[in-house]
């Protein structure tokens, strides 16, 4: 009988924590997820160790994006957003989103947080009106697009966009060298030297630092 009591107080007070620990309710947003791009300028190749969110919740989400990013095709200058997406399922709207990546060219580990102002948020979710070339259509869209361009120096720019509809610049952001070295494991070693194609571009072009 003693045995039973004891269960049946663990059953009440399991069932007792189970109520107050409440689960986030799902972003109510206008689309299945919002997408974060990488990009980089021509040659100056980047490996993206993480991209991390702490969405308008206050909720934080590791590792959401990373990887090689996608290149705009010509060195100097930006293009204006995209990049190699990825969707970010169950994440409300960006408040901050942090970065950390390696510039292969320099190479240097950098580090950026990056506050996302509310007229983002708010122009994420407004719908518009537009005309489609590809499809030859009106749709109603949206911005729901985040895109992070990385180049030499630690520079970083970011755009909100969506198809259709065009990028706006948010911003243009000054990371910080990572102390502790790419993978932040005090070693000082790098993934990969640049592929021969980029190695050679700078060979004979140099790094042009100040273009971006």
């Amino acid at each position: 009988m003693r045995r039973l009591i004891c269960v049946v107080g663990l059953l009440l007070s399991l069932t007792a924590c189970a109520s107050e620990l409440r689960l986030p309710p799902r972003p109510q947003l206008p689309y299945p997820a919002w997408y974060i791009g990488l990009a980089a300028p021509e040659h100056m190749e980047v490996w993206v160790e993480t991209v991390d969110v702490l969405d308008q919740r206050g909720l934080a989400f590791f590792r959401v994006h990373g990887g090689v990013a996608s290149y705009t095709g010509k060195v100097e200058g930006w293009h204006q957003g995209g990049g190699k997406s990825k969707p970010v399922n169950n994440v409300d709207l960006p408040d901050q989103i942090f970065l950390r990546w390696q510039s292969l060219v320099e190479p240097q580990a950098y580090k950026l947080r990056i506050h996302i102002p509310q007229w983002v948020r708010a122009e994420m979710v407004r719908p518009e009106r537009v005309y489609c070339r590809g499809s030859k259509e009106w749709i109603e869209g949206y911005r729901f697009a985040v895109a992070l361009g990385m180049a030499p120096g630690g520079i970083v720019k970011v755009w909100v966009g969506g198809p259709c509809l065009g990028f706006k610049e948010v911003g243009r952001f000054q990371a910080q060298v990572e102390p502790r070295g790419p993978y932040m494991n005090d070693k000082g070693l790098y993934y990969r030297a640049p592929n021969p194609a980029a190695q050679a571009w700078i060979d004979q072009h140099g790094i042009p630092y100040g273009s971006w």
